[in-house]
């Protein structure tokens, strides 16, 4: 090997822990992008480095120079754990002070939201608690008790950092619609003290998911946060409000991503249909196992436990995400279905026959939506601003990864999707042949390649580009619903019960 190319690669190397750094959820600005790296394309035993027992937890791993971090919960108990990253040695684990009492949905976790990272701190978010510092060796700097907000399954959304300090994310659904009394808000808090630095009241949101970031434009920065029913930028040094857009679901979980000239926002329709025109037919078929008397119709009287409506009918039907959550006080119960009942059944005879149902599906209000933002605008910019959208093949949980001017889309079912960023065009849309069912991961890219992860284990490695090719796909042989990690020769995925690293020798 020439000295020239060991320097290219030293200096590569160099380059990708400097500004690649995975320090946040989703990497550099929760873009997903790890530019300079090169994890190995083909996974398997022969370059599997290290793999450690971690607790439950749906918390992604985050990196400092030396060490990797990550949330988890164990009997009650809230943890923040380091690892070492060249050997998977874990260092040492701080409980927060409590116990975890935030009401979650089953398939969520008290540990859900991803710890920020920078050269001094790990600052990691509890729904139950509020923020917690701690230096790289395990010693608290500062807390800071936040009431827990009530959400729909718990919170989710992560810490970002800008300049010196933290901004979180505490929208309610207890709101209302007036800033005065609004108990949604974005905060940002001092890195070294924990002390509130700017707080903006969000009036019109309520629980949300998504974690924002900072979109740097031709104009500007600007901090972009998805909520209910809107894309919202503000100014990230003092938290007003610059503008808005509208037309996305009640429930929005993916991470904005963004270039020069335009943030793109997307969400799926509430329940998770990625298109306008979701075929009914499958959701009709999953739920024909609680046609007990075989007549072709849903009764209400076979509208009981485990009855639900489903919105994920790639899911068994005895998984907590697969249908419409439902109450466990049995008045409510019985109100839910009474409702639910109402929506399909236009004869009110009680029952939902095929006919009705597939006409009722189509008929659902809202939208999957991914829209592209120029920006500039003040106030409402829908129509100002809005360069294009698009309403198919939108994931529920995964968010978009932007690179080299394209958007791919990963959702259930795995069917991934590339979109051209500046046309709004669809550019493929293709079935990655290992995936299927569940993706709660988001896709992360490095080394000219995507990395897609399936809730059931498989990881799959597809080449980026305007022309689908599927490259290679590892089964984990463990579920994995959290996004990987990735530094300059290494990939971290964390499943059910363990952290990986799969290591390349470049």
């Amino acid at each position: 090997m020439s000295i020239l190319l060991i320097m290219f690669l030293l200096a590569s190397q160099a380059m990708a822990e400097l500004t690649g750094g995975w320090h946040r959820f989703r990497g550099p600005n929760g873009s997903g992008i790890a530019e300079g790296c090169q994890p190995p394309v083909h996974l398997g035993k022969d370059c599997e480095a290290w793999r450690v027992s971690v607790p439950p937890g749906l918390s992604s791993p985050v990196l400092s120079q030396d060490r990797l971090f990550l949330t988890a919960e164990m009997d009650g108990a809230l943890l923040t754990l380091a690892f070492d990253r060249k050997t998977g040695k874990e260092l040492w684990r701080m409980a927060a002070p409590g116990k975890g009492t935030e009401k979650v949905h089953r398939a969520a976790s008290q540990a859900s939201s991803t710890p920020l990272v920078d050269n001094q701190r790990v600052i990691v978010y509890f729904g139950s608690y509020g923020l917690l510092c701690y230096d790289h060796d395990g010693k608290e700097v500062w807390k800071k008790p936040i009431p827990t907000p009530q959400t729909l399954y718990g919170m989710a959304t992560s810490p970002i950092g800008f300049e010196n300090t933290v901004i979180m994310v505490l929208d309610d659904d207890r709101n209302l619609p007036d800033s005065s009394l609004s108990r949604s808000r974005v905060v940002a808090f001092d890195k070294d003290t924990g002390g509130e630095v700017w707080e903006t009241a969000r009036p019109f949101s309520r629980s949300g998911w998504s974690t924002p970031i900072i979109w740097d434009h031709k104009e500007g920065a600007d901090l972009v946060i998805l909520g209910h029913g809107r894309l919202h930028g503000y100014n990230p040094g003092t938290g007003q409000g610059k503008w808005f857009t509208t037309g996305f679901s009640r429930e929005t979980i993916a991470v904005p991503v963004a270039n020069r000239d335009h943030v793109f926002g997307s969400s799926a329709r509430r329940g998770g249909d990625g298109d306008i025109d979701t075929d009914p037919k499958p959701f009709w078929d999953s739920i024909l196992p609680f046609d007990t008397n075989k007549n072709g119709k849903i009764e209400r009287s076979e509208m009981k436990p485990p009855f639900t409506f489903p919105l994920r009918p790639e899911l068994p039907l005895d998984h907590p995400g697969f249908g419409f959550p439902m109450p466990d006080d049995q008045k409510k119960r019985k109100e839910r279905v009474d409702s639910i009942l109402s929506w399909f059944d236009k004869d009110k005879d009680r029952a939902w026959s095929q006919e009705e149902f597939m006409k009722g599906f189509k008929n659902k209000p809202g939208k999957p939506f991914l829209m592209a933002v120029r920006p500039g605008g003040s106030g409402d910019v829908t129509e100002s601003h809005a360069s294009w959208s698009v309403n198919r093949n939108i994931p529920e949980i995964p968010s978009p990864l932007l690179h080299d001017g394209i958007i791919y889309l990963i959702r259930a079912g795995g069917v991934l999707a590339a979109v051209d960023a500046e046309k709004g065009e669809m550019i493929y849309r293709n079935r990655v042949e290992e995936l299927g069912g569940q993706c709660t991961a988001s896709p992360v890219y490095a080394n000219g390649h995507l990395y897609l992860v399936a809730s059931h284990g498989i990881i799959s490695i597809v080449a980026t580009g305007k022309e689908f090719k599927e490259v290679h796909s590892h089964d984990l042989e463990e579920e994995s619903e959290t996004t990987p990690a990735i530094d300059h020769n290494t990939i971290y995925i964390r499943t059910g019960k363990h952290l990986i690293a799969f290591r390349s020798s470049r």
